[in-house]
């Protein structure tokens, strides 16, 4: 993840003159201390929002995310789309982004046990 992405967020805010809490309520986010975090740093927002993070300001996940721009990006995950053959997979992939954050860090811990349990 993006060492500045809260100061991107910050900047892109101020660019358009938003309130902390009219970005808030722009992206359904409830809680306003839940936007304020991710602007202070504390905390950092799921993969589902950020894609709305970046549809709201009109920025790709990867200038958030401090990444190189890639032309290809949305042909990649096209791609990546037809060519899962296993349906669950699939799903899995699709529904992904729409878990909650802590769901995200259980799963990631999962996945870091199974790739250390050969070592």
């Amino acid at each position: 993840m993006a060492d500045n992405l809260h100061e991107k967020l910050k900047a892109l805010r101020n660019e358009r003159n938003w309130s902390k809490t009219e970005v808030a309520k722009r992206l359904g986010v409830k809680a306003l201390s839940t936007y304020a975090n991710w602007e202070y740093g504390d905390r950092t927002p799921n993969p589902k929002m950020i894609k709305e993070i970046a549809t709201l300001y009109d920025v790709s996940i990867n200038y958030l995310y401090g990444l190189p721009e890639d032309t290809n990006s949305g042909n990649d995950e096209r791609d990546f789309l037809n060519a899962i053959s296993d349906p669950e997979l699939k799903r899995w992939y699709l529904e992904l982004p729409k878990s909650k954050e802590e769901d995200l860090l259980k799963l990631r811990k999962m996945w870091e046990i199974i790739q250390n349990e050969d070592k």
